[in-house]
């Protein structure tokens, strides 16, 4: 069987060996003719048993957000990358970040390096969406509302805020927050955050941002 005609077959750039498996079960050796299509660089192993398509093969870019799905999991898109993903800070964020349910892990792969964060079952499952990419692409991310807070409870961990000013300066200072995708925010979904996460930082978060959205 060709390449080409797995991609065709596949509808997506990210795939995985039992999907490969199952296309080449008729080959008396499935993991030879994989051999050589990576050696060939027609498909790029991502990790052990994930793959997406070589530049000559693919018919698009593959999905940095849908590998971090499959790479570790359960996780979802979260912190820094959500923030930039969402244009809510100005920095381009290249290592992507996740937050999991499991312990911490870091996997550094030749389409990039991805960071998952260890989040609280009881905490981790709060605001989290579903975003299409295509009919056949999804992958799980965190809400705006809830990534900033992800990004303060484990990130910034150390960084104190007792004061409506000192919210303000970390917004609109250390993080360079764009104002309106911020008046977007849903004061209820930070309710629901910040109740279950139990940080004084995200309660003082949430008052700020819906005193500066009445403004």
């Amino acid at each position: 069987m060709r390449l080409e005609k797995v991609r065709k077959f596949a509808g997506r750039e990210e795939i995985d060996y039992q999907f490969l498996s199952s296309l080449l079960s008729d080959y008396a050796h499935p993991r030879d003719k994989i051999s050589d299509w990576l050696k060939a660089g027609d498909l790029v192993r991502v990790k052990k048993g994930l793959y997406v398509f070589g530049q000559h093969i693919a018919d698009a870019p593959y999905s940095l957000e849908v590998l971090a799905n499959l790479i570790y999991g359960p996780s979802a898109i979260s912190l820094s990358y959500a923030l930039s993903f969402y244009g809510l800070i100005p920095e381009r964020v290249t290592t992507i970040t996740s937050i999991t349910n499991k312990r911490n892990k870091f996997f550094s792969t030749p389409v990039g390096e991805f960071t998952y964060h260890y989040l609280n079952p009881l905490k981790y499952p709060i605001e989290i969406e579903l975003a299409e990419i295509s009919n056949k692409n999804h992958f799980l991310i965190a809400s705006p509302e809830k990534a900033l807070c992800d990004h303060i409870y484990l990130t910034d961990k150390k960084i104190q805020l007792s004061t409506l000013e000192e919210v303000e300066h970390y917004l609109f200072h250390d993080l360079r927050v764009d104002e309106s995708i911020l008046q977007k925010f849903r004061v209820s979904k930070l309710n629901n955050i910040s109740a279950r996460y139990e940080d004084s930082r995200l309660i003082l978060l949430t008052n700020y941002i819906k005193k500066w959205k009445s403004s």
